[in-house]
């Protein structure tokens, strides 16, 4: 009796092991949902859409969610809270996994134990760009000017963006004091440029592409590692003579912290093979991106250390969120 009783037990227990092997084998097996914590129509938003018809097409039903609000800070919330199902998925960018944390104390969430990272995805460099104003024609030329007038030359700074965090890494790198000047957005910042009242502005290309190409204004400089294809006349930070001196926006996909590793594994290898798709890399090369992939632990150290990074720019420059 009490043998049977064992066996029959024994038997329960494979049987529910086996359900359990298998309802991981089918991940996913319902609708999976990425969270964007942009509105929609801007380029994370874009970026996260072309990803999520890849996902419909290769792994099953994909939406996004997107979740704006509090300098990205509540799309991350809402994620880093969700089920650990891999069913609920977070387009992290350099904003909310490194910026957004440093700035503000009670973010309620932290970019690196909160979030099981799965790949990158794409990174931008930010370019140094001048208007009229700015009569200098390459940086050597602009930083001895900015030296020999110190306050004189004003940059814009939507406060704790990239663009702002970028202005303030450079003027310490370089030594040179520019005076940043709060923004709610960019677009004003490049009317103002045209105009004389702003002087540099700290973007990606891709923002700033309509004036760069009918030379209303100059990039002087690419803040990544190598040139780019869209300003192949632009020299990097290096060739300048300011090796260590990299400034990249960026994004990726998370899961929240503990999700499985073969739900890990399945999307990592959907993101890197999304990837190889002359179609994505189209849409992300005209936002002048240029696509990240790896390994879930390539991309984990990643953030590790643009965490670091702009933690230490925050707390050098003394930059706080406009209450």
């Amino acid at each position: 009796m009490f043998r049977a009783l064992m066996c029959g037990a024994f038997a329960t227990a494979m049987a529910a092991f086996a359900l359990a092997g298998a309802a991981a084998d089918e991940y996913p097996s319902r609708v999976i949902k990425i969270i964007v914590p942009f509105g929609a129509g801007g380029q994370p938003d874009v970026v996260a859409r072309v990803f999520a018809q890849y996902f419909q097409n290769h792994l099953g039903p994909t939406v996004v969610d997107n979740h704006p609000g509090g300098n990205t800070v509540l799309g991350a919330q809402v994620a880093a809270s969700a089920k650990p199902d891999g069913y609920t998925l977070f387009f992290g960018s350099s904003t909310s996994l490194a910026i957004a944390p440093a700035l503000n104390a009670n973010a309620g969430y932290d970019p690196v134990k909160s979030f099981t990272p799965i790949a990158g995805i794409s990174s931008s460099p930010m370019y140094l760009t001048v208007g009229p104003s700015v009569k200098a024609k390459d940086i050597a030329a602009f930083i001895a000017y900015a030296k020999a007038n110190p306050g004189k030359l004003n940059f814009a700074a939507p406060t704790g963006g990239p663009p702002h965090l970028a202005g303030e890494m450079f003027k310490r790198a370089v030594g040179i004091d520019i005076v940043p000047v709060p923004y709610a957005g960019m677009n004003q910042a490049a009317i103002d440029m045209l105009g004389g009242q702003m002087d540099i502005i700290f973007d990606s290309p891709a923002a700033l592409a309509p004036l760069l190409r009918a030379g209303k204004i100059r990039a002087l400089v690419v803040m990544g590692a190598t040139r780019m294809p869209q300003l192949p006349d632009v020299p990097t930070m290096a060739e300048s003579g300011l090796p260590d001196l990299h400034v990249t926006t960026w994004n990726g996909l998370v899961a929240p912290a503990g999700v499985a590793d073969s739900v890990v594994v399945k999307l990592n290898a959907a993101i890197n093979d999304a990837l190889k798709s002359a179609e994505i890399r189209g849409v992300l090369a005209k936002f002048s991106s240029q696509p990240l992939g790896g390994t879930p632990q390539e991309f984990a150290k990643f953030i590790s250390a643009e965490s670091k990074k702009w933690a230490d720019v925050i707390r050098a420059s003394g930059v706080k969120l406009q209450q």
